[in-house]
């Protein structure tokens, strides 16, 4: 396996794995699936793009088998502050995720994260989620008590199919 920040040419390919991990038919051969209750895309290269350049810090670590092949995971990191980092769009190949390479790739933004002298994680998660929400648990992340609201207005995040939507927030400590 091999765990490396993407390039500005994966970005392509990057949008394609989160939209088919998260919405429509073919995110339902993975658990990660959101397609019951958010329609619409994840995201596109143009905004990964864009959320690059303005937020200063931010990587996407990109998963493959091998250099140059496709790229079957990704992660987005973004820096908050020199202690705390923002870890969103886990995703991995629908088709592959009962190979654990979730567990790998979670690992790995854990790691890049420390060797930068991160000592926290925050991420969100649709409050429907209990089944992620739990895996994030069981790998010591733990819900903070705090939620967000879900942008029903900003269709970047998706088409909502429900009203009940927010998002619940959990942290981990890594490092010392």
């Amino acid at each position: 396996m091999i765990i490396a920040p993407a390039a500005d040419a994966d970005l392509e390919a990057i949008a394609d794995l989160v939209n088919s991990a998260y919405r429509g038919d073919s995110s339902r051969a993975g658990w990660t699936t959101e397609a019951d209750y958010l329609d619409g895309q994840r995201t596109d290269a143009g905004s990964l793009r864009a959320d690059l350049a303005c937020k200063t810090g931010s990587v996407i670590l990109a998963l493959r088998d091998a250099p140059g092949g496709p790229i079957l995971g990704s992660v987005w990191l973004e820096r908050d502050n020199p202690e705390c980092w923002y870890l969103g769009m886990l995703t991995v190949n629908p088709d592959l995720q009962a190979r654990q390479l979730g567990r790998a790739l979670l690992a790995a933004a854990e790691d890049y994260i420390a060797e930068r002298g991160g000592k926290y994680i925050v991420m969100t998660v649709i409050n429907i989620r209990d089944t992620l929400i739990a895996w994030y648990e069981r790998r010591g992340y733990a819900r903070t008590g705090d939620t967000k609201p879900f942008p029903y207005d900003d269709e970047r995040f998706g088409l909502p199919l429900r009203d009940d939507l927010a998002f619940v927030v959990l942290e981990k400590r890594i490092g010392g």
